[in-house]
């Protein structure tokens, strides 16, 4: 068996356990079948460390993750802890994991498998075939810039503020991880942005230009405006191949994405750092959709985004391709075979729960490796 690579699987709230137990059943399927082995831990993040450990992560785990070769992340959040001070919040464990990492590109490939094309909202002929990745900058702009608060004015009233700010450095290696990743895919590269309103998206335009010009002549590069290309993605999305962009758009627009597939239960992604001199990454994998506690504990989640997450981790994380697309397979063989969990339920296919789906990826995984 090859040498084990540390894993630290964060479960954390409502499904979250329940999809992170499917991929706990590929690991040891890989164990057995692969030879590709994981030096695994469990900690806690969310509602369950807080109620737990009194924070939404503690330093130990913290410390757990930096140790890490790779963490899997389920799910944070839920109800049961909307009132909670906002520094104590459950996503406050994960902007502090990515805080920390310093996990600064956010991938989130948006890829319609063949026989769920008509559950997307949009026409079969729009979204079929389709397979493009957002490249989103993770650990700056309005979300951690300063100044920031909630003050209270001479009148008594109350005012928000949050400050988008970027700089070169912070564009410049997130267009890089877009453009390298666009080599290997359809050489095309959107940069999106609000140049015409907002200095810090002129400044992201010119950068991501400059970048492309004296870096990566080979790359299509194309710019848009954040409102545009919303629309866009529900107007003609397969003119996408890879898209790249600042924090909050990227939030906004790879959930847009995302539904283009017909479900947040299909949707993988990975959260890269800066390669070490090893070329080592730290590296967070979670899938897309929240903790959905309203089927919490009852078998109903749909596993394959976080199984998909698992495919990243082993592609990006650990340079085991052939194994990450063995997956792949396997999920789109299942899916071939009509299994369907609830929130991707089309006529004539045969429903299963969250345990049932993990079955049958687990014996494609057996067939593939036949």
């Amino acid at each position: 068996m090859a040498a084990n690579k540390k894993l630290l699987i964060l479960a954390g709230d409502g499904i979250g356990p329940e999809v992170m137990r499917e991929v706990g059943r590929l690991i040891d399927w890989f164990a057995r079948r692969r030879a590709v082995g994981f030096d695994v831990s469990q900690g806690l993040v969310g509602g369950c460390a807080y109620d737990k450990e009194g924070v939404p992560l503690t330093d130990a785990t913290m410390a757990a993750a930096m140790a890490a070769d790779a963490v899997l992340l389920g799910a944070v959040g839920g109800p049961k802890w909307d009132n909670l001070p906002f520094e104590k919040k459950p996503e406050r464990g994960l902007l502090r994991l990515r805080k920390d990492m310093e996990l600064f590109a956010n991938l989130r490939p948006a890829i319609v498998f063949g026989p769920l094309a008509d559950a997307s909202t949009l026409k079969r002929e729009l979204v079929e075939g389709l397979d493009m990745l957002i490249v989103r900058e993770l650990t700056g702009g309005v979300y951690f810039g300063s100044p920031r608060g909630i003050e209270t004015l001479p009148d008594g009233t109350r005012r928000g503020i949050n400050t988008q700010v970027y700089t070169t450095p912070e564009i410049d290696r997130v267009a890089r991880v877009a453009f390298d990743l666009a080599r290997l895919r359809g050489k095309r590269v959107c940069s999106v942005e609000k140049a015409n309103v907002m200095e810090s998206g002129l400044l992201w335009r010119e950068e991501v230009q400059k970048l492309r010009d004296a870096s990566y002549s080979d790359i299509d590069l194309s710019h848009m405006y954040a409102d545009n290309c919303a629309m866009q993605l529900v107007r003609q999305p397969k003119q996408f191949d890879v898209i790249v962009t600042d924090n909050l758009f990227g939030d906004l627009l790879s959930d847009c994405a995302a539904m283009l597939t017909g479900s947040l239960g299909m949707l993988p992604s990975a959260s890269l750092g800066a390669a070490d001199a090893t070329g080592r990454r730290r590296a967070l994998y979670e899938p897309v959709h929240g903790s959905a506690p309203d089927i919490a504990g009852k078998d109903l989640a749909n596993p394959l985004a976080t199984i998909l997450s698992f495919a990243m981790m082993l592609r990006y994380s650990f340079d085991l391709g052939e194994d990450a697309t063995l997956v792949e397979k396997a999920v789109a063989a299942a899916l071939d075979r009509g299994y369907r969990t609830g929130d991707i339920m089309t006529p004539g296919a045969t429903r299963v729960s969250t345990t049932g789906m993990g079955d049958a990826v687990l014996k494609e995984l057996d067939r593939l490796a036949a």
